[in-house]
């Protein structure tokens, strides 16, 4: 589950990165625009992968403290 998490945080780094640089969502060219159904369930995944993955950062923080 950690490694599913972890390559579609990289997914979404990656779709805000080129739009950031090139304007060019790469999930919603993929997926036929923003608002498909299946760009949905990706920015989905990808929102929940981000909020999964905040348990890396609490561990590396309990970790500090012993």
């Amino acid at each position: 589950m950690d490694k599913l998490a972890l390559i579609l945080v990289i997914i979404g780094a990656f779709n805000w990165g080129s739009i950031a640089l090139f304007n060019i969502d790469l999930v919603a060219s993929l997926f036929g625009g923003s608002t498909s159904v299946l760009s949905r369930i990706v920015y989905g995944l990808v929102g929940l992968a981000g909020i999964y993955s905040i348990k890396f950062l609490l561990n590396d923080r309990t970790r500090e403290r012993e």
